[in-house]
């Protein structure tokens, strides 16, 4: 289990951002109804949007289909990268277009209070410490209780943390990503912030089903450099000798039913970043169900080497974003 503020939470939550944003044609608004409630009929107490997520559209989804169980999970939601004026994403750190956003976050929420609001991107046109300065109001005033960050370094992470206590900090973890590891994670535990490893099944690829890069208008991945023709089937023949390990997880975990590979993918970012919370999302009932089990499975020592001597972060091909997008995020990188 991990904890964000005095809140004891399962340490795999639902990221939401697939129900409505990202990978194409989002799924009919009764299928996410429907992938909401399922989780947390199965004990998921944590979901995760955000205001960028279907510019919107996202919030609201949660507040119809789960508003009335509002008081069985603990509610993420992310400001600082939006919809801009000319109705394009945009990155705005100030604190003007902050307040405002998360005033239109409890609206379409239908709450009174956001568990913990992250800042989705720090805007490097702005000093941290003001944005973090104006979500420390928002506290005060009762309409956020925790604060958090995504993709930021570790500097920044200490810069923000004094300004106000930092509850959570999320960034992209997993086998092939593995960029906390410099000095994100260390930071955390040492100042007691907990971190959150979202795309922990490397948007999919880490899952083994994903066997083609030839995705539908949309998908975010089709601007990956790690899908691209050059870079994919390289790393595909990574995943594939990855799933040759599976047989030996199964046998350590013998008592449990036989494991997917992103099972072993999420099971590998829990034990790496002890106390921390896996963020995977998804539109599948199955997949719902398997990342929700894979907090069950354990990797030995011996497993855990074999698992990254296979998948080094030197072997993977292609950034996590291309240039334009890489240039947005403040993260350490290898």
């Amino acid at each position: 289990m991990a904890t964000i503020g005095n809140q004891t939470l399962a340490p795999v939550a639902l990221g939401c951002m697939n129900l409505s944003h990202a990978y194409g044609t989002p799924p009919s608004e009764q299928h996410g109804i429907n992938v909401l409630n399922t989780a947390l009929d199965m004990g998921y107490n944590m979901l995760d949007t955000a205001a960028l997520y279907g510019f919107g559209a996202n919030e609201k989804l949660l507040a119809k289909a789960v508003g009335h169980r509002r008081d069985e999970y603990f509610l993420a939601s992310k400001c600082g990268m939006a919809k801009g004026p000319d109705g394009k994403r945009t990155i705005d750190g100030n604190p003007t277009v902050l307040r405002r956003t998360c005033e239109e976050a409890l609206r379409r929420l239908n709450t009174d209070v956001i568990d913990l609001y992250y800042l989705h991107r720090w805007d490097k046109n702005v000093p941290i410490e003001e944005s973090i300065g104006e979500l420390s109001r928002l506290v005060e005033e009762g309409k956020v209780k925790h604060i958090g960050l995504s993709e930021v370094s570790a500097t920044t992470i200490r810069k923000a943390h004094q300004v106000h206590p930092i509850a959570a900090v999320q960034s992209e973890y997993s086998l092939w990503s593995r960029n906390p590891e410099i000095a994100v994670l260390d930071t955390c535990n040492q100042l007691g912030i907990t971190f959150v490893s979202f795309s922990p099944v490397g948007r999919g690829m880490l899952s083994g089903e994903v066997r083609s890069n030839e995705f539908v208008q949309g998908d975010i991945r089709l601007a990956m450099p790690r899908f691209s023709d050059q870079n994919f089937p390289l790393n595909l023949d990574k995943v594939e000798q990855l799933n040759r390990l599976l047989p030996m997880f199964e046998e350590e975990n013998h008592s449990l039913p036989y494991p997917t590979l992103a099972q072993l993918s999420i099971a590998w970012t829990l034990a790496k970043a002890p106390n921390s919370i896996a963020l995977p999302g998804t539109t599948d009932i199955k997949h719902l169900k398997d990342n929700w089990n894979s907090q069950q499975y354990t990797l030995s020592a011996e497993l855990m080497t074999l698992v990254e001597s296979t998948m080094k972060t030197i072997d993977v091909a292609g950034a996590r974003y291309n240039m334009p997008t890489q240039l947005e995020i403040d993260t350490e990188e290898f």
